[in-house]
């Protein structure tokens, strides 16, 4: 009788146990995150950062090219906070009445020359963008990177031929450090992060500046959490991060 007691016992703390375990699993709160492909690295340690500041939130990260996030906004995607590479973006979503609050300006980056490792195609400077034997990559121009990429080229006098216009930086990128292309432009911030991937620098007259803004969104379902992330990039901690990639801070 004794054994049967204590092992009922068992089996109802067992049972308990388990049901406090996955109580908070329950109560967490998914937040998801657009955020354009520039940011990855940094962002994925912000998410880890802040989920362990906050655990009963779960921040998804939805990384991709900002033109393509602002469609799939405008398209009412169920969006909580939005980190575009692109101020112009932010403010065609903010016209729509899409943003909820103010959107802030966290991060700056500028753009960069890359090549694979080893530099086969003995590249040197925006010029070498058209050279005809090169295979050269941009990124499309419908995405903020290859807006500004074409920027650049304008104010160099450069007229490139890409063989490839990638839709977002970090596929521009892949195909560089895989040597599938001799040379692309990228923001500074993601060849710096690359393995098998090295910058060269592009004169300050020709380069330009993109900022990097945030906001939460009007279709949030959980603007507490939406605004303790944005809150969380602000911080000094996600300025810290930010810094650590290589942004610029406004």
């Amino acid at each position: 009788m004794t054994r049967r007691i204590i092992a009922g016992y068992l089996a109802i703390t067992l049972i308990a146990s388990c049901a406090s375990d996955s109580a908070p699993e329950a109560d967490r709160v998914e937040l998801l995150v657009a955020a354009a492909a520039s940011l990855t690295d940094v962002f994925r340690e912000v998410e880890t950062a802040f989920e362990g500041a906050h655990p009963g939130i779960d921040v998804v990260l939805n990384l991709g090219g900002s033109s393509l996030l602002r469609e799939q906004i405008l398209a009412k995607a169920p969006v909580d906070a939005f980190a575009p590479a692109n101020v112009a973006i932010m403010e065609e979503i903010r016209a729509a009445g899409l943003v909820s609050g103010e959107a802030r300006v966290f991060a700056r980056n500028t753009m960069a020359i890359a090549v694979p490792a080893g530099n086969p195609g003995g590249v040197t400077g925006l010029d070498d963008l058209a050279r005809p034997e090169l295979l050269v990559g941009l990124c499309a121009e419908t995405v903020p990177c290859g807006q500004f990429t074409r920027q650049v080229l304008q104010r160099a006098g450069v007229t490139a031929r890409p063989d490839t216009k990638e839709p977002n930086v970090r596929a521009l990128l892949t195909k560089v450090e895989q040597g599938e292309l001799d040379t692309g432009i990228v923001y500074a911030t993601d060849v710096r992060e690359a393995n098998g991937a090295a910058a060269i620098t592009i004169p300050e007259e020709h380069n330009v500046t993109t900022d990097y803004p945030i906001a939460i969104m009007t279709a949030t379902s959980h603007p507490e959490a939406a605004a303790a992330f944005v809150a969380f990039v602000l911080s000094e901690e996600g300025r810290m991060l930010l810094n650590r990639h290589g942004f610029r801070l406004p």
